[in-house]
């Protein structure tokens, strides 16, 4: 008898209308592709570490929520300046795009997709706070840029000129959308912390960052020679303190032209010049042993047997004559970024 009842019970299992069945299966949706998230900068510089956790009590302002950049750099001593070596290796500017990679505790091993760098296909790798990074959704692509070319630009939460309404300072070359002109203010989007507003004396318009049209000699120059005074600090890439190769990239980037982070690697791109054939706007390169060893600086040529340059943490932004001491001896070549 149970035999029975158990055959029933399949052939009428069998007759289920298929429709039902259907129907079941269709309610039962794959899971939708997730969008890939889009990550930025936003605090207005951040160091970029080699480790996580291992920073200095004196370094306590620079990894806050709120960093505070101008009240670090000039609180260092120059053996504080020293001991970033090892410990930094760059810095990303507010708005600066960057890929999450990792993530350990309160920090993040992020990539800066616009500083390239030997070996980091995604960018320049490091650690930075967790608090320094935010998620954003990329907005028009058709959208103005507004390049800062001042040294320190202000970002303000209304068009009025005023501490009240100051949102935060952000550096020189930090890029920001325009969406409309406001008198003396241009009202920006940022990437991080939606609708703010900027000075038009502190930055340039442009279509897009293909569209800044080719710097002059002069112009390079100049734009480097602004900060002849600033004291050097290492792995520095903001108004707030530059390295040597930070200096380098951040003119050049302000001019629409990405180069390499660091002079190492700077060294090896662009065109190759002779030194009888300098311009004003070549790169110049140092190395140890007399020229011969590994690449350690970098310096601008500005004309007249001169460079600028960010020599080391115990001085400031100078000019120099190329034929001074070691400049001379470990000269190991020279690039030409400007086509």
């Amino acid at each position: 008898m149970q035999k029975k009842i158990v055959l029933i019970v399949m052939i009428f299992c069998l007759f289920i209308p298929f429709s039902n069945k259907s129907a079941v299966l269709a309610s039962v949706k794959p899971p939708a592709k997730a969008e890939k998230v889009h990550y930025a900068i936003s605090v207005p510089v951040t160091n970029v570490w080699r480790a996580p956790n291992k920073t200095r009590k004196i370094d306590a302002v620079s990894i806050s929520a709120n960093p505070d950049m101008a009240k670090w750099t000039k609180s260092l001593t120059v053996a504080e300046k020293n001991g970033l070596i090892g410990r930094t290796d760059t810095q990303a500017l507010y708005g600066d795009r960057v890929e999450v990679l990792k993530t350990s505790g309160n920090w993040l091993y992020i990539a800066i997709a616009d500083q390239l760098n030997k070996g980091q296909e995604k960018g320049y790798e490091g650690w930075v706070p967790k608090s320094h990074v935010k998620a954003y959704t990329p907005g028009a692509e058709s959208t103005e840029i507004a390049v800062v070319t001042a040294k320190i630009a202000s970002l303000y939460n209304e068009p009025k000129l005023h501490d009240k309404y100051k949102f935060i300072d952000i550096s020189y070359t930090s890029i920001l959308e325009v969406l409309k002109e406001e008198k003396d203010w241009l009202q920006v989007q940022t990437k991080t912390d939606g609708l703010k507003y900027v000075r038009k004396k502190d930055v340039s318009v442009y279509a897009d960052f293909e569209s800044i049209p080719k710097p002059t000699q002069k112009e390079l120059v100049d734009s480097t020679k602004q900060f002849v005074g600033l004291p050097y600090l290492w792995a520095g890439a903001s108004a707030y303190g530059f390295d040597c190769s930070g200096l380098m990239y951040a003119v050049y980037k302000n001019h629409g032209i990405l180069i390499p982070r660091d002079s190492s690697v700077q060294a090896t791109y662009g065109t190759a010049v002779k030194r009888k054939d300098l311009q004003p706007g070549d790169l110049m390169f140092f190395a140890h042993n007399k020229g011969k060893g590994n690449v350690y600086h970098v310096s601008m040529y500005i004309g007249d047997g001169k460079m600028v340059h960010a020599p080391n943490s115990s001085k400031k932004i100078e000019i120099v004559n190329i034929d001074r001491g070691t400049y001379k001896t470990n000269y190991a070549g020279a690039r030409r970024y400007l086509k």
